[in-house]
């Protein structure tokens, strides 16, 4: 996501049940109970208004929001999106209905900034992961 607006001091009451809910995932993580409040009530406020968006946490520990019953990122998407600009030949490529492109470009028009640096940060981390590569192949050979 993209990088944090300044803090508004807010106040709630939880549950007992949510509260210690909250103190077991901090005591588990390396997160504070105030990022895990904030990540978590920032993506089910994106899930409210984007029904078919969820966030996972991917092998590199990065979240990313995906389109609900597939495998496929928001910013693999709008990529493909990008290379064809229409979404009926984007859900043709991908294998997944028109209107799961749809909500991803819907998501996309709302949080686009946030989905072009995940983008940005996908292709970093390709280059680097090649480079890597490379460097194993030829101290290998």
């Amino acid at each position: 996501m993209a990088a944090p607006s300044p803090s508004v001091q807010r106040s709630f009451r939880l549950t007992r049940r949510t509260a210690d809910l909250l103190d077991a995932c901090a005591e588990s993580s390396s997160e504070s109970r105030n990022s895990i409040v904030e990540r978590i009530l920032a993506e089910a406020l994106r899930t409210e208004r984007h029904p078919l968006i969820r966030f996972r946490r991917g092998a590199t520990g990065r979240r990313e929001p995906i389109l609900v019953g597939t495998r496929l990122l928001v910013r693999q998407v709008i990529g493909t999106l990008h290379g064809s600009q229409d979404t009926a030949d984007a859900a043709d490529t991908l294998g997944i209905p028109r209107y799961l492109v749809e909500a991803a470009a819907t998501y996309y028009a709302e949080f686009g900034v946030e989905v072009d640096l995940d983008i940005a940060w996908a292709e970093e981390f390709a280059e680097r992961e090649f480079a890597l590569w490379m460097q194993q192949q030829s101290a290998l050979h």
